[in-house]
């Protein structure tokens, strides 16, 4: 592999932060070329690629080495080698797992068979968080609604309302399944209606009205907390699933699960135990990823913090006429084990790309394995934890990429270098083609990437935008727009309260563009994706931290904040 080009080096960017640690506002401190800007006159749209990818098609592939069940191949970056190996459902090593399905994902367009944001980041190449465009005139927000959640203590912590990563659920219900559903009629007789559903904290799901923020189900009472986002089944069945994050509730102990629950009957009806006897990680059961869940095959893919990537068939079914929906999983467990592992768990949400999946590790692993046949095809050492979802895109000339940060963690607790590390990776290869670093502090939380990436589009199509978290000081941040095909920086702006919510970007009805970013200090940021100023802000929460990444649909976002409140405010 070729050494990562650096294109701004840390003890540059040290001195530029450290004369702004002062800094009182929020402010643009750098602005680059952008010579990569969008031609308006010229598309640059991307017909994605569709249908599986043979793996020996691949630059540079070569098959791993195979004793028995356990698989080997050398990491790509030569930082050693990774071994895996298949599991039944009865916790054994398959010798030859030979699946017959071809798992594949497709445009991430059409990722969602109904309307709405279903999944962190809204698609299998967690780009999205929007739905439609929106009627932008003011540049202003306007409260819609809040509505009033509960507060829980656990694992030595106060959890209050939701948190990372937080993301609200808004879905647009075919006539057919509200009638199913039991929703009232008012709810039922408006094609305008919008559900939101809203895993949190507490232990409960909640169920609101987009408009008005009136619950349509009583809450689920699931006892247990959510960090994570959860998913909607995407292709409309009236099915949740979502991954527990706490196992404590004022001191009350449950048992980690990755949960399915039945919109129709308001109730789970399945779960994965997140303490495997199968896993490395004997300790720790928790779920925060968003499954992905490919409609063609009825197959869930998610990963687990016990370190295990679960592989589930469905054989779903779903009779709207009936109200009724069911399933009847067929688990299969992918385990492995690198020569850089040590804790294992994966808390970010998976990436795919036709039958191509991406994550990252708590040891700083990033890895690309086949959704059909559970082989890793490549990995590398990122250096530390990596919390935050990749992106992915995928270039006109055919490339695609994945881009991603670590977070200055496992640095931290030793004394290694608190350097946050940006990355632009060959998702066929694993080969770094460009990295951005700036210096971020650990003081017994995280700084550097927590939120993931934002991909820019039409207009920004030539940007990535990264939200790092504690750069300056300690309670502060910086978000950063750098050109994709450089890794140079366009802009690069100071913020007096870091954050560690994903960005969002908004497209408006005459084709502008706008950034939305929660911070720790509950300010809401409506800013020019182009030069990274405000438009405007909105204090939300008195001051309390929003880490949870906002939904939209049309003009209006959802996410809660520690204020113990769901918000809805309108871009107006």
């Amino acid at each position: 592999m070729t050494q990562p080009r650096r294109r701004l080096a840390a003890a540059s960017i040290v001195s530029v932060l450290v004369g702004l640690s002062a800094c009182s506002t929020d402010v643009v401190v750098q602005t680059g070329e952008r010579p990569h800007r969008p031609d308006a006159s010229v598309s640059r749209a991307v017909d994605p690629q569709t249908g599986p990818i043979s793996l020996t098609s691949l630059p540079g592939y070569t098959p791993p080495t195979v004793a028995g069940a356990v698989h080997e191949r050398p990491m790509a970056d030569g930082s050693g080698t990774v071994q895996w190996e298949v599991v039944d459902e009865a916790g054994q090593p398959i010798t030859d797992y030979a699946p017959t399905e071809q798992v594949a994902f497709g445009d991430p367009a059409n990722y969602a068979g109904i309307p709405g944001v279903l999944t962190f980041r809204g698609n299998n190449w967690r780009t999205g968080g929007t739905y439609g465009t929106a009627s932008i005139t003011e540049r202003r927000f306007e409260k819609v609604w809040e509505a009033q959640i509960g507060t829980i203590r656990g694992e030595g912590s106060y959890w209050p309302g939701a948190g990372w990563t937080g993301q609200p659920l808004l879905v647009q219900w075919p006539r057919e399944t509200k009638v199913a559903m039991g929703l009232d009629a008012k709810f039922v007789d408006d094609d305008s209606f919008v559900e939101v559903i809203y895993p949190v904290f507490e232990g409960k799901i909640h169920r609101f009205d987009l408009a008005t923020g009136e619950p349509t189900k009583p809450p689920i009472e699931v006892g247990w907390g959510f960090k994570g986002t959860a998913s909607v089944d995407p292709r409309g069945y009236p099915l949740l699933y979502a991954g527990q994050g706490l196992n404590d509730t004022n001191g009350t102990i449950g048992p980690w699960r990755w949960r399915v629950f039945d919109l129709i009957q308001n109730t789970e009806v399945w779960h994965l135990q997140g303490l495997d006897p199968v896993a490395h990680r004997a300790d720790w059961g928790a779920f925060d990823s968003s499954v992905l869940i490919n409609a063609a095959t009825d197959t869930a893919i998610e990963p687990g913090e016990n370190g295990l990537i679960y592989k589930i068939k469905l054989n779903s079914r779903y009779d709207a006429a009936a109200a009724t929906v069911s399933i009847d999983p067929e688990v299969t467990r992918l385990r492995y084990a690198a020569t850089t592992n040590e804790k294992f768990g994966i808390e970010n949400s998976a990436v795919a790309y036709r039958n191509l999946m991406f994550a990252a590790d708590n040891d700083g692993n990033v890895f690309c394995w086949d959704a059909t046949t559970l082989e890793i095809v490549w990995m590398i050492d990122a250096q530390d934890d990596t919390d935050a979802s990749l992106v992915l895109d995928e270039e006109v000339d055919g490339g695609v990429f994945v881009y991603t940060g670590n977070e200055v963690d496992n640095r931290g607790q030793t004394g290694g270098e608190r350097i946050t590390n940006v990355r632009k990776i060959d998702a066929f290869t694993g080969e770094i083609v460009w990295q951005y670093d700036i210096p971020a502090y650990y003081e017994a939380i995280n700084g550097g990437l927590m939120g993931s990436p934002m991909m820019g589009s039409g207009p920004t199509a030539d940007l990535v935008f990264f939200n790092l978290a504690r750069t300056t000081a300690p309670r502060e941040g910086t978000l950063v727009a750098l050109d994709k095909a450089t890794g140079d920086v366009v802009w690069r702006r100071h913020l007096s309260d870091y954050s560690w919510s994903s960005p969002v970007l908004v497209t408006a009805d005459d084709g502008q563009q706008y950034g939305v970013l929660p911070d720790s200090g509950g300010t809401l940021h409506l800013f020019d994706p182009h030069t990274g100023e405000d438009l405007t802000t909105m204090q939300v929460t008195g001051g309390l931290n929003i880490e949870s990444t906002p939904s939209v649909f049309g003009n209006t976002m959802v996410f809660a904040g520690y204020d113990a409140k769901v918000h809805a405010i309108r871009i107006r």
